[in-house]
């Protein structure tokens, strides 16, 4: 269970593939393809968000697929945090 001062940053949130009903939160600008933990870790780490990697874990909606997630710093509102993280990982791939 993650800690109270932490949100859980799951791949599909910016996964440009998956469709809002399969979890993607950001806009289809913003999302990247096959979003991996490394990117999203090495962009938490950028904004200075301190991430917690935990690899053996699976998105709810996909349980079957073990992709694992990040944990950071909640220092804004989730929707502002993983924009700013698909952002990153955007802006790394270029």
């Amino acid at each position: 269970m993650p800690r109270k001062d932490r949100l859980v940053i799951w791949p599909a949130y910016i996964d440009s593939e998956r469709s809002r009903s399969q979890g993607r939160i950001v806009s289809k600008e913003d999302a990247v393809r096959d979003p991996k933990l490394d990117e999203i870790t090495f962009a938490a780490m950028h904004l200075g968000l301190d991430p917690e990697v935990e690899r053996d874990k699976a998105y709810p909606k996909h349980w079957y697929e073990k992709r694992g997630r990040v944990l950071v710093l909640k220092k804004e509102p989730k929707s502002r945090m993983i924009k700013k993280i698909a952002r990153a990982v955007r802006k790394k791939r270029r």
